[in-house]
């Protein structure tokens, strides 16, 4: 299973950059990885089995890798591995909220999704309810495969 290259695939969907318009920097995919990587815990911690310690470790030793590839020294990439370690626990405690229509169904709380994309500040845009579609469907489509497929299979959600 590699973890990181199947989140950065689903981080590169132009979907996110096309259809919701947001911009297409190192940050924004981070924070899609991010989500997309937060759907998975969720769905291991719903069906009770824990999360694969060396994906999650490979997964962060990945980007601490890009970021030295893209010019960052030694102080820069400890100082940003630590911002983002602080982005990926905010997304992950807060980013949905369990919806009351539907067990498998949430809803992504706009608040924190405004924090880190700032083209989706207005929760009611065509723009904010495609991404929220797309983030339930993918929950939808993930937490129907096999726990042991999950990961790899999930590149192949179509939205």
């Amino acid at each position: 299973m590699d973890l990181y290259n199947n989140l950065l695939s689903l981080s590169r969907n132009l979907f996110f950059y096309q259809k919701v318009s947001l911009a297409d920097t190192f940050e924004t995919r981070i924070y899609l990885m991010f989500l997309h990587f937060s759907i998975f815990l969720r769905i291991y911690k719903k069906k009770e089995v824990k999360f694969n310690q060396k994906s999650y470790d490979h997964f962060f030793n990945n980007i601490e890798n890009n970021l030295r590839e893209l010019g960052f020294g030694d102080v820069s990439v400890n100082k940003k591995m630590k911002e983002l370690n602080k982005v990926f626990y905010d997304i992950l405690l807060k980013f949905a909220k369990p919806s009351l229509n539907k067990e498998s169904f949430f809803i992504l709380e706009h608040k924190l999704i405004s924090k880190y994309f700032s083209e989706l500040k207005d929760p009611k845009s065509s723009s904010y309810l495609e991404f929220e579609t797309y983030f339930s469907n993918f929950y939808d489509f993930c937490f129907e495969l096999p726990l042991e497929y999950m990961v790899r299979d999930a590149v192949n959600f179509r939205n």
